[in-house]
């Protein structure tokens, strides 16, 4: 009976283990997804820095409103 007992208590420690280490990776992922968008954002302004033309702010509007309401329907 202590036995099995024992096992069994053994068994849960480990299952909590691998949980408790897995914990926050999630986090981890969006944060590099976030930080890698940042990163295309941040180029294609750098490549647009000399280009001087009204053509493209209309989809700029509308990417950037479009940004804004993403946000303001994210619920902590």
């Amino acid at each position: 009976m202590y036995c099995t007992m024992g096992l069994t208590h053994a068994a849960l420690a480990r299952l909590a283990q691998r949980l408790r280490a897995e914990a926050g990776q999630g986090t981890v992922e969006y944060v590099a997804l976030i930080l890698l968008v940042a990163l295309v954002m941040a180029g294609v302004v750098a490549a647009m820095k000399g280009f001087r033309s009204d053509d493209g702010k209309e989809l700029g509007d509308v990417i950037l409103g479009k940004l804004k309401e993403a946000v303001r329907k994210v619920q902590f």
